[in-house]
């Protein structure tokens, strides 16, 4: 017995005990704590109510007012009060807060492995180099930590390995691996893959008094990957009769301790990029489950681009209390920091939910630089702390807090950067980012160092149009949706219709993705997969828009609920309802469940509350159908209030609204107040207006698609005969001006041009640059420019008949990109031409990409203004790709602004030291930074950090 308790007589500890249960339970489940005494026999969830929620704020309440610190352990083994007594019987004493600091070695190799195809060869890499450097030190309750180093990993890993291949397991095989955080799930993973096998990440049991329970719900996972082998814990082995029984593939259960002692010569496999790496199973239902297919290739794709684009080095320090069965802490957290050689500094998920300041006190004792997590957890930290516990806490070495893998929520995030602040952290440090696990997790990160963005939309507009339209600043019913930044570099995003006509910005719709970390399909899943898929895009299940290339989330296009001609959005109402008081915080779920008799959707509110008194409960359903009315503008025909545990979630803390609505349809759900008939039947009376007015919205945007391509083929055979006929090239670029500015006019696509007055004196000629985002690029510069110039384009053009006459005719000069010599001659003809008179036009980037962003430009234009000593024109073109996206013909109604900029003269800038090359370069990036400025689209101006898979 700990001092603290040796001062409290054991039958005092065991009625204050006692009586703190019961504090908490009335607190929790009011009818159930009235009407159960609570005694040491009493089972916390069966006869309390204590949901693994409600156990984590029993036992935190415990431990303050016993002032002692339980084991982790309570957390997940305590069933009864009985058990409870047992740990406050062995609790230590709670001490003040550790802050002291330890100080890291860091790796002194800047490299990284540049060259692995493999998950393998990127631990050999460090295994060769830096064998004893520290890869992970994993906390412990009893601060006795567990550390790892790169060959620890690679030996130990290995000596598995030959335990599996000693046991029948084949190249290509499926292992399951069901372990906690520790050190045994390190080496089971890489020691399935060493044996040349796959593994098969899957949850563990929250308690182990449930494995048989928790297992049944693994059933049909472990038999849709085939798994032969699970590598689990030993309290799981007397269980394998009952899995075998109904899992025809699964051979044995095995635990890392029996694999290690295998005999076994262990024989390397030959592993290739496109070999599976592991399957990663989705979160939800296990009914039809979805395993996600990563190669290696997928996997360091996304690891390098992730870490290039937040600036990852060895110096870096990695916190993580993210599950590793879940992608963002399999491959977010431990791969990245594996790959990049970061020090990862790891604890258990229940530590965190047990003490979320002890997430915060980790970053403090390690320097920790990064680290991640999903909403609820930044949340958890603004609830579940005292500012007593954050007396000396030093949060400024935290320069990327990435939040992801659920809704983001605009207040959470300004809320945590406040309270947090005075402790060192920074607003720019909170890292809102977007990625799934088809994706290898990561796909859409914010720039670094930039406030995280928050878009304040009209929710009448939107909810009707799915337009996201700026609201004003002082603007009162709005939504808001927070910024996950633009595409990785290699990885492309778009927005889509229902027809899979790509939308332009503010417009929401199904947001797609393809790149190098996209998965090849579901494992086993014909039929998944074929969903997933629309052509060479992959579907993401969520709505989002673009505006100014950053990507907003709106939510999941599965959950949106269309009644009276609104979209309703889930989380939105979920968040507002569970803000009244008397409703438990992140416990509401808002669905549609269809009305058979009148095949109409019905809007149903379940909430879970505490309170058992009639009027309390008539007031919170009073007040819930008013906040719904107010976001919404439509009545809930269904509010049910339900006592704790009734809102059902994943592993993962996702709202499983599918799952609630099959609940509330079989009756399972508590009391239903239902809706009046009258009150249904005009509020589906109203509806049909509105879904009438979404059907036109639809069919105008087709017809005028429709429309805008037949003035557009008209015009096109209108030019092409006047350029080729025409005489004198004055008479074909009035032709030109004239067609492009007419069919502006018919598709009534507003042209405004800015910044004539940059222009150099008539009598001037110029080199001018213009960024590349459309085909329609080229007639929006033609009706733009006032004067007439030369296109310089890509050799290719000139290989037909009429694309080389017709550009021939309008002064095109033709430059070889692939030839080196022919290459140079077309510079000294392009230099030649400026010095004749000729102005001359350039598209820098060389092509245009369906993805947002400015891209890297090209010399020649540069190269050729430094030697002729002409001026360069910077032209920037804003709305062209939201009109007419790249890869598409499906023209959306919109407006094109060009700014011309300032001139730039290369002789101007010369310096002494410079050589025409440094020059050019110099105005180049003066030129880039104009164009920037006023494109409207992110910077992409870096290298992508691995070239995508060749098709």
């Amino acid at each position: 017995m700990t001092d603290s308790m040796a001062q409290i007589d054991q039958q005092e500890l065991v009625e204050q005990l006692l009586k703190e249960i019961h504090l908490v339970a009335t607190k929790l489940q009011p009818r159930v704590a009235s009407s159960q005494p609570v005694t040491l026999d009493s089972q916390l969830d069966r006869d309390l109510g204590f949901d693994s929620l409600g156990r984590v704020e029993l036992i935190a309440h415990l431990e303050r007012s016993f002032s002692v610190h339980l084991p982790d352990r309570t957390f997940s083994d305590a069933e009864t009060a009985r058990d409870l007594l047992r740990g406050l019987m062995t609790a230590r004493h709670a001490s003040p807060l550790d802050l002291q600091r330890i100080e890291l070695i860091h790796s002194d190799n800047a490299e990284t492995p540049a060259e692995a195809r493999t998950l393998l060869e990127v631990l050999d890499w460090h295994a060769a180099r830096h064998p004893g450097f520290n890869h992970i030190r994993l906390l412990s309750d009893e601060h006795q930590d567990v550390i790892i180093s790169y060959g620890q990993l690679q030996q130990r890993a290995q000596q598995a390995a030959a335990g599996l291949q000693s046991n029948g397991l084949m190249p290509g095989d499926t292992v399951a691996l069901m372990l906690p955080t520790g050190e045994d799930y390190f080496y089971s993973f890489f020691a399935v893959l060493y044996a040349g096998a796959v593994p098969v990440p899957i949850y563990p049991p929250v308690r182990l008094n449930q494995l048989e329970d928790h297992m049944r719900r693994q059933v049909a996972i472990l038999d849709n990957a085939r798994c032969r082998f699970l590598v689990t814990v030993k309290e799981a082995k007397p269980l394998a009769w009952l899995l075998k029984s109904q899992i025809d593939c699964l051979k044995e259960l095995l635990t890392l301790d029996e694999l290690a002692a295998s005999k076994g010569a262990y024989s390397r496999p030959q592993l290739n990029p496109d070999d599976t790496a592991f399957v990663q199973y989705t979160s939800g239902s296990t009914g039809n489950p979805k395993g996600v297919v990563l190669s290696h290739f997928n996997l360091l794709s996304n690891i390098r681009v992730d870490g290039s684009s937040i600036d990852v080095t060895a110096d870096d320090v990695f916190v993580s209390w993210l599950p590793l069965y879940h992608d963002m802490g399999l491959i977010g957290a431990w791969l990245g920091s594996l790959y990049f050689s970061v020090p990862l500094i790891i604890m258990s998920p229940l530590t965190f939910l047990a003490r979320p300041v002890r997430w915060l006190q980790a970053l403090h004792r390690f320097g920790g630089t990064l680290s991640a997590a999903p909403n609820f957890a930044y949340e958890l930290c603004l609830n579940r702390i005292d500012d007593d516990d954050l007396n000396g806490l030093d949060l400024s070495s935290w320069r990327i807090a990435m939040n992801g893998a659920e809704a983001v929520s605009p207040d959470t995030i300004r809320s945590f950067s406040k309270r947090f602040a005075p402790y060192g952290f920074r607003a720019e440090s909170m890292f809102p980012v977007y990625g799934l696990a088809e994706c290898s997790v990561g796909l859409a990160f914010p720039s670094l160092n930039q406030k995280p963005r928050i878009d304040r939309v009209r929710r009448e507009v939107f909810s009707l149009s799915g337009r996201a339209e700026p609201a004003l600043p002082n603007e009162g019913s709005v939504l808001r949706f927070v910024g996950c930044g633009h595409a990785l570099s290699g990885h492309q995003i778009r927005i889509v219709d229902s027809s899979s006509q790509e939308l332009p910005e503010r417009h929401q719709g199904r947001l797609q993705f393809r790149g190098p970390s996209a998965t090849s399909g579901y494992y086993r899943n014909p039929q998944a997969t074929g969903k997933l898929f629309d052509g060479d895009w992959l579907e993401t299940g969520d709505l989002a828009y673009q505006a100014d290339g950053e990507l907003y989330l709106t939510g999941r296009s599965k959950d949106v609920i269309i009644r009276g001609g609104r979209n309703i959005y889930p989380h939105e109402l979920e968040q507002a309802v569970g803000e009244i008081e008397g409703i438990r915080t992140g416990r509401v779920a808002v669905f549609a469940v269809l009305d058979e008799a009148r095949q109409t959707e019905k809007l149903v509110v379940l909430a879970e509350t505490r309170e058992s008194d009639a009027d309390v409960r008539s007031s919170l359903v009073q007040r819930i159908a008013e906040s719904t009315a107010e976001l919404t503008m439509i009545a809930a025909d269904d509010i049910v209030l339900a006592p704790p545990g009734s809102v059902l979630k994943t592993s993962s803390g996702k709202i499983r609204r599918a799952a609630c609505s099959e609940l509330y349809q079989q009756g399972r759900i508590g009391e239903v107040a239902h809706s009046p008939w009258l009150q249904l039947a005009r509020l589906q009376l109203s509806a049909l207006p509105k879904q009438l007015q979404r059907l036109i919205v639809d069919l105008v945007k087709t017809a005028y698609a429709l429309y805008a391509q037949l003035v557009f083929r008209v015009l096109a055979v209108w030019v092409a005969l006047g350029v080729l006929l025409l005489p004198g090239k004055t008479i074909r670029w009035g032709l030109l001006r004239f067609s492009a500015r007419l069919f502006a006019g018919l598709t009534a696509t507003g042209l405004q041009v800015t910044g004539r007055e940059n222009l150099p004196p008539v009598i001037q000629n110029c080199i001018y640059v213009v960024n590349h985002a459309s085909y329609i690029d080229v007639y929006a510069i033609i009706a733009a420019l006032p004067r007439r110039f030369r296109f310089v384009a890509k050799a290719e053009l000139s290989q037909k008949w009429l694309p080389r006459n017709f550009l021939s005719r309008i002064g095109t000069l033709f430059v070889e990109r692939f030839d080196r010599a022919a290459g140079i001659d077309a510079l000294r003809t392009m230099e030649k031409a400026a010095l004749d008179g000729d102005s001359l036009l350039f598209f820098p980037e060389g092509t245009f990409t369906h993805a947002p962003g400015l891209r890297p430009f090209r010399m020649g234009a540069f190269v050729a203004a430094v030697d002729s000593g002409l001026p360069v024109v910077p032209v920037a073109i804003r709305g062209s790709r939201s009109i007419l996206p790249g890869n598409s013909w499906f023209a959306h109604r919109g407006d094109i602004s060009v700014t011309i900029g300032e001139a730039i003269d290369p002789p101007a800038l010369r310096a002494e030291t410079d050589s025409d090359w440094d020059l050019a370069l110099k105005v180049k990036e003066l030129a880039r930074e104009q164009i920037l400025r006023h494109c409207g689209e992110p910077d992409m101006g870096h290298e992508q950090a691995f070239p995508p898979k060749s098709t």
